[in-house]
C-alpha cells in the first residue's frame, strides 16, 4: 500500500475517535513508572499483583482471536503488553484491536506477570491512546537501508535501532568524562560568545552572518580561544569551555561544518606539563565512555592505557617524506607536493605546504597513540616559540590511528612576536588563503597588559567519532545533508 494511502487511512481514524469522543492527542499521560523501572522491580510487582501505569510507543502486535500480545518501548526499555477481550470488555478491546497501530503512544495500566515462554508482561486492565502516528514506521528497516536515508531520517533511525540511540547514550557520557576531569582539576566551565567581529583562534574559513540591531557583519566563531585567553589575562587560572564551533570547510569522514570542540587553558603550565594532563584526560575519556581504555578502530587495537608515544615532528618528517624541515625551501616542498600529486597551488606559503604533505604522507603511519610535537613556526602562529630552536613552536598534538585528536601548545604571550605572526597570516590572507588568521588588534592590546605563562588545549567530537570508529556526521543527531532534487 501506498505511504499516502495509509497516511489517509490513518486520518480517517482519528476522525473516527474523535466522533466517538476520543481524544487521539490528550495533554495528560498518569504513568506511575519507567518500563526500566518496572522490569527491575519486576518480582516485587508480580508477587503483590499491584497495578501500575506504562506508557510508550508500540512497536509489534500479534493478534490471537480475542487478544492481542504488543510490544511497548518508552525509551527507557521495552516490555510485552497483554490485552484480552475477556478482561477490557468487547467495545474497549475492538478500540485497541482497530485502532492502535504499531507507532502510536499508548498508556497501560494493570499488573506484571511471566508468560509461559518467562516473557515478561503486562497483562491491561485499561489503557489510553495517547499520540495516534499518522505515518508507517519502517519494517526491519525496509525502505531506510541507505545511510544518507537513515541521516536525513534520524529519528526513525534511532526508534527502530537500539543500538543507534545507545551511541548517544555513550555520547553524552563522552562529555560528561570531559567536564567532570577538567572540573576536579580545578577548571572554571565558561561561555564566551558564537558571534564575533573578528574570526580567530584557528586556520579555518569562517562562516558570515549579519546583525540588524547594530547593522554590523559579525562571523560565527571558529574557536573560543583567544576569548579564553583574555579570561587567562582578567586573573582566572584555569578555564575550559565546552560549545559550538563553525568552519566553513569540507565534509569528509572527520570534519563537520558546525560541531561540538572543549578548549582549556591552564595557567602557569606549559606544554610539556600539559600533555601529563591530557595523557589522563583521554584514558579518563575512554574508559568512562566505553568501560575500558581499549577498543577497535580499523580492524585494530587501539588501548589508551599504554605508554603514549612521542612523535618528533621533524624526524617523522625527514623518515617518510626525506625532506629535513631545517634546510627544506619553500620550492623544494612546492616540487615534492607535485611529485606525490598534491595540488601545491591550492596551498599558499610554505607554512600550509608542509601541514598538507604531513597529513598526507607522514600522519597516517603514527598509529600507537602518542604526542606529536614540537612542529615548524610557520604552522602554528599562536604558539610559543621553543626555546632550543626559535624555527620551531612548543606545540603538541595527540595522535592516534593515523589522524589528529586534539592539539595543545605554550601559548604566545609576547605581544610584540604575536603582532608579527599576525603580520604574516595577513599577507596570506591578501594572497588568497581563505584560512589564514586576522589581525586581532584587541586580542594583541590584551596580551599587552600581560598574560602569564599558559598552555592550552582544543579537542572536538572527532574522538568520540574515532572511539566509535565511525564517521563523525553518523555521530551527531541530525547532520546538515544536501537537499535532493525532489526536496
Amino acid at each position: 500500500m501506498a505511504l499516502d494511502e495509509i497516511r489517509k487511512i490513518k486520518i480517517d481514524k482519528v476522525e473516527e475517535l474523535r466522533k466517538s469522543g476520543i481524544d487521539p492527542y490528550p495533554a495528560n499521560s498518569n504513568r506511575t513508572h519507567r518500563i526500566s523501572d518496572a522490569l527491575e522491580n519486576f518480582e516485587k510487582f508480580s508477587f503483590s499483583k499491584e497495578d501500575i501505569i506504562l506508557a510508550g510507543r508500540v512497536l509489534a502486535r500479534r493478534e490471537h482471536g480475542g487478544s492481542t500480545f504488543f510490544d511497548v518501548n518508552d525509551g527507557s526499555a521495552k516490555i510485552q503488553g497483554f490485552i484480552k477481550e475477556d478482561i477490557v470488555g468487547a467495545d474497549r478491546y475492538d478500540i485497541f484491536k482497530n485502532f492502535v497501530d504499531t507507532g502510536d503512544f499508548v498508556e497501560i495500566k494493570g499488573f506484571l506477570f511471566s508468560t509461559k515462554k518467562d516473557e515478561k508482561t503486562l497483562e491491561v486492565k485499561e489503557f489510553k491512546l495517547l499520540t495516534k502516528a499518522l505515518l508507517p514506521l519502517p519494517e526491519k528497516w525496509e525502505g531506510l537501508q541507505d545511510v544518507e536515508e537513515r541521516l536525513r531520517k534520524r529519528y526513525l533511525d534511532l526508534i527502530t535501532n537500539p543500538e543507534e540511540r545507545e551511541l548517544f547514550v555513550k555520547k553524552s557520557k563522552f562529555w560528561q568524562a570531559t567536564r567532570e576531569f577538567l572540573i576536579k582539576e580545578g577548571g572554571l566551565e565558561v561561555e564566551t560568545p558564537i558571534l564575533e567581529q573578528i574570526p580567530g583562534g584557528a586556520d579555518a574559513e569562517p562562516f558570515k552572518t549579519h546583525m540588524n540591531a547594530l547593522n554590523m557583519d559579525l562571523f560565527l566563531r571558529i574557536s573560543p580561544e583567544l576569548n579564553l585567553k583574555k579570561l587567562i589575562t582578567a586573573g582566572y587560572e584555569k578555564v575550559f569551555e565546552i560549545g559550538r564551533i563553525f568552519r566553513n570547510e569540507g565534509i569528509d569522514r572527520e570534519h563537520l561544518q558546525d560541531y561540538t570542540q572543549m578548549e582549556m587553558y591552564w595557567a602557569y603550565y606549559d606544554y610539556e606539563k600539559l600533555m601529563g594532563l591530557i595523557g589522563n584526560l583521554f584514558k579518563h575519556i575512554a574508559t568512562e565512555t566505553l568501560g575500558i581504555p581499549s577498543h577497535q578502530y580499523q580492524e585494530k587495537t587501539v588501548d589508551w592505557n599504554s605508554a603514549w608515544k612521542h612523535y618528533d615532528y621533524y624526524e617523522e618528517f625527514e623518515k617518510y617524506t626525506g625532506l629535513k624541515l631545517q634546510e627544506v625551501s619553500e620550492k623544494d616542498l612546492i616540487n615534492y607536493a607535485k611529485e606525490v600529486g598534491i595540488d601545491a597551488d591550492k596551498h599558499i606559503g610554505k607554512g600550509r605546504l608542509i601541514d598538507v604533505i604531513f597529513k598526507k604522507k607522514v600522519r597516517p603511519h603514527l598509529w600507537e597513540p602518542g604526542f606529536l610535537i614540537l612542529p615548524p613556526i610557520e604552522i602554528e602562529p599562536l604558539a610559543k616559540r621553543y626555546s632550543k630552536d626559535p624555527n620551531r613552536v612548543e606545540r603538541f598534538q595527540v595522535v592516534a590511528g593515523g589522524t589528529e585528536l586534539g592539539k595543545g601548545f605554550s601559548e604566545l604571550n609576547d605581544p610584540i612576536d604575536q603582532r608579527q605572526r599576525f603580520e604574516e597570516q595577513v599577507k596570506l590572507g591578501e594572497a588568497g588563503d581563505k584560512e589564514a588568521q586576522r589581525m586581532d588588534e584587541g586580542f594583541v592590546e590584551t596580551l599587552e597588559y600581560g598574560m602569564p605563562p599558559t598552555a592550552g588545549f582544543g579537542m572536538s567530537e572527532r574522538f568520540f567519532a574515532f572511539l566509535m570508529d565511525r564517521p563523525v556526521r553518523e555521530t551527531v543527531f541530525f547532520p546538515l545533508m544536501k537537499p535532493r532534487e525532489n526536496d
